[in-house]
């Protein structure tokens, strides 16, 4: 039996080399999923030592035993917390919902914990092995029922908002957590515990946390990044140059080769896709040349800018501020002849995160779109990349920015008072690629 414990030690050693290797954000998400895995070799190793000392109560010391036997149920513990609160982030960045059970989680953690120190530890021995048993392995069992009922409550919850491969993962990995679970209550002396927390970690890890997919992810975003910037709209660049073109019969060459000057500004920033971050001050470059050539085809059309300067060098997803200023365009300030403003706003939000406000004074949601753009963009994970409609470029921009940025961050909208809408986009501050 203890070799079936260095087995699992040594494959969770494995999965977690490659996965503190490979480059990811450190969203709530991550670093929960991080944490599981540390406290999961820990507690592999005291369940290596239990499965030793238990079966030599005669020759190991009885503090000892005690000691090892409290260390190795208190990381059981916590270990079924972590899968607790992994599943509970999980669900809240599918579904928008807030996270009301963390308080009593936490209660029950630290209860759980106090038990395990306090009460005392009492062992089995019979002819097929031996085991701790009473009121103090009952704290784990209790813990183990008690997080699994919340998961499961979770999972059913929200059946219908979580991603099907999501929901049959997690489904999946309570069963087995269960199902080792009962075995060894009805068989105490297997000592397989381990190997039901081992098995739902590998389910998480080769699903949902793993390298590989994230990066086909990031891949796929790219593509779709590369094929919306190919998808310049034909209609923009023939009205913009028809616009040069009537300007040059009205006026000197002058602001004919300003005009030109910045349409090649801004089709040579465009197609900048070797670099998936930029820093903010590139990105606003670009959205200047667009809403330059936009102001000179539409007069009334005003556009102001109020960027923190100690943001300038923050690094941003390339080309996410252009298909959120050219759908406030289209869809609010086209319904008023382009007559109004357009305002682009960046601000500390704290010391680690800032937010690109884009407020317009357009004509805002037509009626049903404000709950079809909010579904849109909760559900971003399960809505297939579009290559055509009036969505791409905010869909494209919201998976760009969960994927780039991490999960707690991401854009939203809002109605203005006084008419039209503001695009929120939620981002870390660094000046580093991680």
């Amino acid at each position: 039996m203890l070799r079936m414990e260095i087995a699992l030690f040594l494959i969770l050693v494995l999965v977690g080399y490659m996965y503190f290797s490979a480059e990811r954000r450190p969203t709530a998400l991550h670093q929960t999923f991080s944490l599981l895995l540390i406290v999961l070799q820990i507690h592999l190793l005291f369940d290596a030592a239990t499965v030793y000392t238990v079966n030599h109560l005669d020759t190991v010391p009885a503090l000892l035993n005690a000691q090892l036997h409290r260390a190795f149920i208190g990381s059981m513990v916590l270990a079924v917390f972590l899968f607790y609160q992994y599943i509970s982030i999980l669900v809240e960045e599918e579904t928008g919902r807030p996270r009301r059970l963390d308080r009593a989680a936490k209660i029950f953690l630290l209860l759980a914990l106090l038990g395990d120190l306090l009460l005392p530890i009492h062992y089995a021995q019979t002819p097929k092995g031996n085991y701790s048993d009473g009121i103090h392995v009952v704290v784990c069992y209790l813990s183990v029922l008690y997080y699994l009922i919340l998961c499961v409550g979770l999972l059913l919850g929200n059946w219908k908002e979580l991603d099907a491969k999501k929901r049959s993962v997690i489904g999946s990995a309570l069963t087995i957590q269960l199902g080792v679970t009962v075995l060894q209550a009805i068989n105490p002396t297997w000592l397989i515990s381990g190997m039901g927390l081992t098995l739902m970690t590998m389910a998480f890890y080769l699903t949902l946390e793993n390298p590989a997919i994230l990066r086909s992810e990031l891949t796929e975003q790219r593509m779709s990044m590369l094929y919306l910037k190919s998808q310049i709209n034909p209609h923009f660049l023939y009205n913009t140059l028809d616009s040069i073109r009537i300007r040059a019969q009205l006026s000197g060459d002058k602001e004919v080769a300003d005009l030109l000057m910045r349409l090649v500004d801004f089709f040579r920033l465009s197609v900048k896709t070797n670099k998936q971050m930029v820093s903010l001050d590139e990105e606003l470059e670009l959205l200047e040349a667009y809403m330059e050539l936009m102001c000179s085809r539409y007069p009334q059309l005003k556009v102001e800018y109020d960027i923190d300067p100690d943001l300038s060098e923050t690094l941003v997803p390339n080309f996410i501020l252009q298909p959120i200023v050219e759908n406030s365009l289209l869809h609010g300030l086209k319904n008023r002849g382009y007559q109004g403003l357009v305002k682009v706003s960046a601000l500390k939000v704290n010391g680690t995160q800032f937010e690109i406000q884009v407020y317009d004074t357009g004509s805002g949601f037509a009626a049903g779109e404000k709950e079809r753009v909010e579904a849109m963009l909760r559900n971003y994970a399960r809505t297939p990349a579009k290559l055509e409609g009036n969505s791409i470029g905010v869909l494209n921009v919201q998976k760009r920015m969960k994927l780039l940025c991490g999960r707690d961050c991401g854009l939203r909208y809002t109605e203005n008072e006084e008419g039209g809408l503001t695009a929120h986009l939620l981002l870390p501050i660094q000046e580093e690629i991680p």
